[in-house]
């Protein structure tokens, strides 16, 4: 399947959990990669700010608050459902929009903006070298872009087990392979400087972060790996008693493993800048 077939209507199903997943994180420190994004792009007072694979506006009402009052933060994503839940989201009086749209081929004129920012977001696409490209256009001279990708998941240690444990009953995660190139470039330091540079931006620095989350039961954990769309898009093709009746099981097997909690996990992401 291709990727613009598969992830707008999967990540719409899960939009509301997914922001839940996100607020958790964002609440333990979890999300430093992403905090580390939005101090270092700079955004201030009246600036215009695109903010690429918005998901649920997380970081786009950060960035809104940032640019507010004279400026603009503007949020895109190819996911109708996950724009619903960041309008949903937005105060009243910020200065935030949302909009349905491919980062592959955004509708802006050039030189929009004044920042942007991809968090998380690369990764799923097909083009990347075209994205980067569209990201570079509608950048102001002087402008900062500004991503991170995930080089692995808090998810993963709840995930295996679940699939551990399903077995055959779980059916296999959904294949995207036009993005193939995209991940194995993203995951590689050197080759995602490369690409950014190629794209025209210059002064490019990646580093790696490292992240780590603090889940207070094997409840908590099992319930943020199945809200991410790699695992609830398996899950949900399993009946409601089996689901259940699995999750059950998983959360037995973890508390055995780990005991009661709190349980703590890690991640890496990579962290992008770069400068037009």
């Amino acid at each position: 399947m291709r990727a613009k077939e598969l992830f707008p209507d999967v990540f719409s199903r899960h939009a509301r959990a997914y922001k839940r997943r996100q607020d958790a994180l964002r609440r333990q420190g979890g999300l430093r990669a992403r905090t580390l994004l939005i101090e270092g792009i700079g955004a201030g007072p009246g600036d215009q700010v695109l903010d690429l694979a918005c998901g649920p506006g997380t970081l786009t009402l950060q960035l809104a608050e940032l640019v507010a009052p004279d400026g603009q933060a503007v949020g895109i994503d190819l996911a109708p459902g996950m724009l619903e839940v960041a309008q949903a989201s937005a105060p009243a009086g910020l200065p935030v929009r949302f909009e349905l749209m491919d980062i592959e081929d955004l509708r802006f004129p050039d030189a929009s903006f004044d920042a942007a920012t991809c968090a998380h977001g690369l990764q799923f696409c097909a083009d990347l070298d075209r994205a980067l490209g569209q990201a570079r256009r509608v950048l102001r001279s002087e402008a900062r872009f500004g991503a991170t990708v995930p080089l692995d998941r808090s998810s993963s240690v709840g995930e295996a087990i679940v699939s551990r444990i399903a077995g055959d009953r779980l059916p296999p995660g959904p294949e995207t392979p036009d993005r193939d190139r995209t991940r194995a470039i993203v995951s590689d330091a050197n080759a995602f400087r490369l690409h950014v540079e190629m794209a025209g931006f210059r002064n490019v620095r990646v580093q790696r972060v490292r992240e780590s989350h603090r889940w207070e039961n094997p409840a908590e954990l099992i319930d943020m790996a199945s809200s991410w769309w790699v695992l609830a898009e398996r899950l949900e093709q399993l009946s409601q008693p089996d689901r259940e009746a699995l999750l059950t099981l998983a959360r037995q097997t973890l508390e055995a493993q780990y005991g009661a909690g709190p349980i703590e996990s890690h991640s890496t992401s990579s962290l992008l800048f770069a400068d037009v």
